[in-house]
């Protein structure tokens, strides 16, 4: 904390990482004086910019400049992609071993998410002490002062939260630092706190913000009164679940609260599914369906060179690139359970007499069956188990056939130069299939197994799959079907890993986190020891004392 004042004034001068049209090309004034920089309109344009522009490299940096938002997600349980060997230790995140070199370093450094934190205190007290008048360029001044305001809110406690969720307890700080060489030491404080934090700047962000923005270019890509609400129904559901790791039963009255904000959500926002037949348009941006995302269109040259894209590519998307090999891949493994489909045809089979009997019945693989579709009889192989009908699968993926299957779920490339390849798609953090999702998990903690079952059978049959929930499936089938159903509709997008510890689905999934160390909370992060060397209140996390 103590250089993030400075480094907050030298970010002022950079520019903006994020280039959209009015509010995100504002450059930031020509000052190093704090005193003279909050004088005007563009001054908080250009604050606010820096703000995003810090989150942006928050998420998007970590060992080896893989994007840490997807290891501490996807990247964590190997169920979802398998990081190949190349000599930083990551692979070694996919045992639950986070304690290697480079990794811890790097993805137990929470300094970068200080930064934006820091920037988002200086932005609230700043633009708190400055009179309207001083906005009186604006069409509406008032309503300047409050977007600035909320955005600033929202941007800290997405922050906390995405700190939280991976490292439990964490420093809470609030003010900004006049001074930051007599900035105060900070310990951590209990998650509890944190989260209470979360809800009050939530509540803050969205009595500033309205649902439409005062500027379309910066739809989707900075934060309205949407965004906060996604955010809160995800906090919710995440403080019910993780407040008391001994009890699986969650706190009904945050069930509650995320149902009633996922509603007002619904009601008063302007999200709608896109058309399947325009399925990538999602992941590009901006689309209807985005609630908040991180701005990365190379149209206006925010477009990256490091974004998680660029780990599973090859030849066939970007020119350059190895024809055959990736840093990630794919594991079969994940398409035989999220894609898994009913082989049903007759054949032999042991019934409980222990007796041969010609029935229909579900097939395995290696078993001759026959059908309306396969009358001569068919062998049943792996690939007949796969839900090729469902677009996710065969949108999101390709090479399944080979050993090394690769995600193109992002795949916008575009070309600076020869050899200058830019990955123009957003980051997804919000968006209206995840809310829509979030209600069946609402309803099997109320134990509405029938609404939860329609939830997940509706997103099935949208996306043209044929395996459906069967009506006669447990409350526990029916959970096991909704940790699948978000894994294959929100793959990759920063979601899972916490879905599986929120759901308690994660026995299921990965293979490392046994339920003894669960509760413990080994699925939380070690600090960096470096943070150690500047700090003499900061304490390990519980789990990993005494194994970093």
């Amino acid at each position: 904390m103590k250089k993030t004042y400075l480094y907050i004034l030298a970010t002022l001068l950079l520019g903006s990482i994020y280039s959209c049209k009015d509010f995100l090309e504002e450059e930031p004034r020509n000052s190093t004086f704090v005193g003279e920089f909050w004088q005007s309109a563009d001054d908080v344009r250009s604050a606010l910019a820096g703000n995003y522009a810090l989150l942006r490299d928050a998420i998007t940096s970590g060992n080896s400049d893989v994007p840490r938002y997807y290891v501490f997600s996807e990247g964590t349980p190997s169920t979802y992609f398998t990081i190949q060997y190349s000599g930083d230790g990551l692979e070694g995140v996919q045992t639950g071993d986070f304690t290697w070199r480079y990794t811890i370093e790097n993805n137990g450094d929470w300094t970068k998410y200080y930064k934006t934190i820091a920037m988002s205190n200086l932005v609230i007290e700043k633009v708190t002490a400055m009179d309207e008048t001083i906005f009186v360029n604006q069409a509406d001044p008032q309503r300047f002062k409050r977007e600035a305001l909320g955005q600033a809110y929202f941007l800290r406690a997405l922050t906390y939260f995405m700190l939280t969720r991976v490292w439990g307890d964490v420093p809470l700080v609030l003010q900004s630092a006049e001074d930051p060489l007599a900035a105060a030491q900070v310990g951590r404080s209990p998650k509890a706190e944190v989260l209470e934090q979360i809800e009050k700047d939530c509540h803050q962000a969205a009595a500033l913000l309205g649902w439409t923005y005062s500027d379309p270019q910066a739809a989707r890509v900075t934060a309205n009164k949407g965004s906060v609400y996604a955010l809160l129904a995800h906090m919710y559901l995440w403080r019910a679940t993780t407040t008391n790791l001994n009890s699986a039963e969650p706190i009904m009255q945050d069930v509650a609260s995320a149902d009633t904000t996922i509603a007002a959500l619904k009601a008063n926002g302007d999200y709608g599914l896109v058309d399947t037949a325009s399925y990538y348009n999602t992941f590009i941006g901006k689309s209807r369906e985005g609630i908040f995302e991180i701005a990365a269109s190379e149209q206006n040259l925010e477009g990256s060179s490091r974004h998680i894209a660029t780990f599973f590519l090859r030849q066939a998307q970007v020119d350059y690139y190895n024809p055959t090999y990736s840093r990630f891949f794919v594991p079969k493994s994940y398409f035989s359970t999220h894609y898994r489909k009913n082989v049903v045809g007759y054949g032999w089979v042991l019934n409980s007499a222990n007796q041969w009997e010609w029935i229909e019945h579900i097939a395995s693989i290696g078993e001759t069956i026959y059908n309306d579709e396969y009358p001569d009889g068919v062998v049943v192989t792996a690939d007949m188990m796969i839900d090729n009908s469902d677009i996710r699968m065969r949108k999101n993926f390709t090479d399944v056939n080979l050993d090394q299957p690769t995600c193109i779920k992002y795949s916008n490339v575009n070309y600076r130069a020869q050899n200058n390849a830019y990955i123009s798609n957003n980051t997804i953090i919000f968006r209206y299939s995840d809310m829509l999702l979030l209600e069946a998990e609402i309803a099997l903690y109320r134990s509405d197994v029938g609404k939860a079952r329609s939830i997940i059978n509706a997103f099935r049959s949208r996306n043209g799959s044929t395996s459906l929930v069967a009506e006669s499936a447990t409350k526990a089938d029916v959970f096991y079907e909704y940790a699948l159903e978000r894994g294959k509709e929100l793959y990759l997008e920063g979601h899972i890993y916490y879905d599986l510890i929120r759901t308690r689905q994660y026995a299921e999934f990965i293979p490392w986190l046994s339920p003894q160390r669960f509760l413990q909370g080994g699925f939380y992060w070690p600090v960096s020891q470096l943070l150690f060397k500047n700090n003499s209140f900061l304490t390990q996390t519980s789990y990993w004392i005494g194994k970093v």
